[in-house]
């Protein structure tokens, strides 16, 4: 286990493109007009009134709202628009209605919206449990990483493939506050996440097609073709955390207003609705995606960080810190004893191995078998030396060769 020095800054978290901006409204001039109306309305706000074709006042959702209004103007073909949005802005800034929050991220940062909706019994007063919140944020980061992986590549089952790029996709995601537990809003910003939000929606679909027609016929065939959209064991997997425990599931992807919908998606579609009664096809279709997905050729390079046998001679077990070939950040191989030695000798001088074999789904394509053809990669100096220094400050590594600790 590697301990990080006390003394050592914490690394800077990198901010979400809106969080240095959503809480000051944008300059007037940034905004449409129409842009803002359709916001509002998407976020429940109505409509009252206001002089038709030069401007609407808008009020915010709930009882509560019946003191705050909102003068938005149609366009900007008028002279006070500006000012009117000027004042829209401030007023939105003000207020402690949390959708005015989530119409300034959109506004700071066009973003497309997806919302989970979990039917889960209330306590008294409408309360939930913690638990339930957590449940929800979790499953909801299951579903965007599943997203995140398909626009990587198209696979039943991912296991440890395209995980780095995946996670690195959602650092650009903002999502809300969970609204009674069992609400929650992420924000995907259209300049970065747009795939995202695209193959989600378009996964979505296709999951909850293939059930009906597993319900309709019996067979799961319809699963196979819906890997192409996006469908996965991962995303089977966050569907059931979603839907445990509930009586019902929605989610739904609504498009930022200031870019419009994504060619091959669709519109003011209904949420898609998952029950209790979809788990059984769910965790068959996982079940048959984690079964089915074959093992992958591959030419990896990479550099040894451990190795361990059982005795001065004879195969060892050798892992890998993957650089090229492999979506995956680490690789185990078995290796003869020949192979075990060039792995060694490569690393004491500072050198990755380059070798053939291939990723096997079992386990999660964190093991290389059949491998063969290991030999050192000549790099430049300065990586050399890298290597090296690494080489220096973990010499105790070479003690586990002939131990029987295991290098899990």
């Amino acid at each position: 286990m590697t301990h990080r020095p006390l003394e050592e800054p914490l690394r800077p978290v990198r901010p979400h493109p809106v969080e240095a901006s959503w809480h000051r409204p944008p300059e007037p001039d940034e905004v449409d007009p129409a842009v803002l109306s359709a916001l509002l309305l998407r976020h429940g706000w109505q409509r009252r009134g206001g002089a038709a074709g030069r401007y609407g006042r808008w009020t915010p959702p709930g009882p509560s709202g019946g003191g705050t209004s909102l003068l938005v103007p149609e366009s900007r073909a008028f002279p006070d628009s500006d000012d009117l949005l000027g004042e829209a802005l401030v007023a939105l800034i003000r207020s402690g209605t949390p959708s005015a929050r989530e119409v300034l991220v959109s506004l700071a940062v066009p973003s497309d919206e997806i919302r989970w909706w979990r039917d889960v019994p209330s306590g008294p007063a409408d309360s939930a449990p913690w638990v339930v919140e957590e449940q929800l944020r979790a499953s909801a980061r299951q579903m965007l990483l599943a997203a995140a992986l398909a626009t990587r590549a198209r696979a039943g089952f991912y296991g440890a493939r395209h995980r780095r790029a995946a996670a690195a996709l959602l650092e650009s995601v903002l999502v809300g506050p969970a609204a009674g537990g069992g609400r929650l809003t992420a924000f995907v910003p259209v300049g970065t996440g747009r795939p995202l939000a695209v193959r989600l929606h378009q996964a979505l679909y296709a999951t909850r097609e293939a059930i009906d027609y597993q319900r309709a016929t019996g067979g799961m065939d319809a699963f196979d073709g819906a890997v192409e959209a996006g469908v996965s064991r991962e995303l089977t997997e966050a569907l059931i955390a979603l839907v445990r425990g509930t009586e019902g599931a929605r989610i739904a992807v609504e498009w930022a207003p200031a870019a419009g919908v994504p060619e091959d998606c669709a519109a003011g579609v209904e949420p898609v609705e998952f029950s209790p009664g979809d788990l059984t096809v769910l965790r068959e279709a996982g079940a048959r995606y984690l079964r089915e997905e074959p093992s992958v050729p591959v030419r990896i390079t990479g550099t040894v960080v451990r190795m361990r046998r059982s005795g001065p001679r004879g195969e060892g077990s050798v892992r890998l810190r993957v650089i090229a070939g492999a979506e995956v950040p680490h690789v185990r191989i078995m290796l003869d004893e020949e192979d075990y030695r060039i792995a060694g000798h490569a690393h004491l001088v500072g050198l990755p191995v380059r070798l053939h074999g291939r990723l096997e789904s079992r386990g999660g394509f964190r093991r290389l078998t059949g491998a063969s053809g290991v030999a050192p990669v000549q790099v430049e100096e300065a990586e050399r030396d890298r290597l090296m220094k690494s080489l220096q400050e973990n010499l105790d590594f070479f003690e586990e060769a002939c131990s029987g600790e295991d290098d899990d």
